[in-house]
């Protein structure tokens, strides 16, 4: 079997020979460090990008059969992104600088966590109508500039991109990306920004979810309509923290839950059955929105502190509720015996079918070469037939 056909086997609960090894990716640091220790190239490290070439000959290294996280992405975001800008350098070497989506935020030397944000652009209706309506309108641009993965390298949509999809002859797993119907947004307005918006101006922030779902949805309906064919549909939100979410369950429901649901019954017409979404955190409250607007696939299912797993989620929403991901990486810090544990863990997951595991997100600094590889090594000898 192809790997394409051992994944989509597995998520149709149909016999397959072998669980196929994935991950998503890794830290930029990561990769630094394992270069610097000799496993990869330099030039490897730094031209990674899901399901590159770089990202494939890595993998390959370690044992990985690939990463889960390769799609055709269209342009759903900001068009033209805000030029990179600083507004104000600090004596201790920090700078306050204007990002791609408008947010100033707080650059300090040497920091590798996720950078402070200090002010918001978009806060009224003038900023909006000002500065970011106009970046969410649809052009044919967004999907015909995109690069398709053709056999290892990226190729343009109008140069062979499109031909290579439309004979849907590939062997590897490849997504529509479908982007994010609330995520991006949460991005520009900040949590506090976007609270602070439904509760002041709630035509305002209605009209931001819908202009950004309408968005989506045509690029979704170019990309379906020229032929192009996938083997699934992705979303991506990160909405969700350690304690829960970041938006009031209801609200989501409400305002977003449509829109997906419009958007998964347009790639489902297609033949595309499998929907995925990436949210990081505790996903449990906005998991009914999802499963009831079409989404089937949770993923990467972060562990995390709150022991997040794909058991107690069937249970309640039954085996068309798949997973990818659940697998807890912090145990490629730890030794054999940790992965050990680890793979063990895993065993009645995987049992229980629709299920493939996969590292709970990008595999961090701390991780050891040989832990990882010695996980890959592991994953097949137990889940191999």
């Amino acid at each position: 079997m192809t790997h394409r056909e051992r994944v989509l086997a597995i998520l149709h609960y149909q016999p397959y020979d072998r669980m196929p090894v994935l991950h998503f990716g890794f830290w930029d640091d990561t990769l630094d460090k394992w270069a610097a220790e000799g496993h990869i190239t330099a030039e490897e490290a730094a031209k990674w990008g899901d399901g590159n070439p770089s990202d494939m000959a890595i993998s390959k290294k370690l044992g990985f059969d690939f990463n889960y996280y390769c799609c055709f992405h269209p342009n759903t975001g900001l068009k033209p992104e805000f030029e990179r800008e600083v507004i104000e350098e600090l004596p201790d070497g920090g700078k306050k600088v204007r990002n791609a989506w408008g947010v100033i935020e707080l650059e300090r030397p040497g920091a590798t966590s996720i950078p402070a944000e200090i002010d918001h652009l978009l806060k009224t209706r003038d900023d909006w109508e000002t500065h970011y309506k106009h970046r969410f309108a649809f052009d044919a641009e967004r999907v015909t500039a995109a690069k398709v993965l053709v056999n290892g390298k990226m190729v343009a949509w109008t140069e062979g991109g499109l031909e290579f999809l439309q004979r849907n002859e590939r062997e590897y797993f490849y997504g529509l990306h479908c982007g994010s119907l609330f995520g991006q947004i949460r991005n520009i307005l900040g949590v506090t920004g976007a609270s602070y918006l439904f509760a002041e101006d709630d035509a305002l922030f209605t009209e931001i979810i819908d202009t950004r779902a309408e968005l989506s949805y045509q690029a979704v309906k170019m990309v379906l309509e020229s032929g192009a064919r996938f083997d699934f549909a992705h979303f991506w939100e990160d909405i969700c923290f350690k304690n829960g979410p970041l938006i009031i369950p209801s609200v989501f429901d409400e305002k977003v839950g449509p829109h997906y649901k419009r958007i998964t019954e347009l790639v489902n017409s297609h033949g595309i059955d499998i929907v995925s979404l990436d949210c990081d955190g505790c996903i449990d409250a906005l998991i009914p929105t999802w499963f009831n607007n079409g989404v089937n696939t949770m993923f990467p299912i972060e562990v995390g502190t709150w022991n997040a797993s794909l058991a107690p989620w069937r249970e309640q929403y039954g085996k068309e509720l798949r997973g990818v991901g659940g697998m807890n990486k912090v145990v490629f810090a730890h030794d054999r015996a940790a992965i050990d544990a680890e793979v063990e863990r895993l065993k009645p997951l995987v049992e229980l079918g629709g299920y493939i595991p996969c590292p709970d997100h990008r595999i961090a600094p701390d991780a050891e070469w040989d832990n990882v590889r010695y996980y890959c090594d592991r994953m097949r000898e137990e889940f191999g037939q």
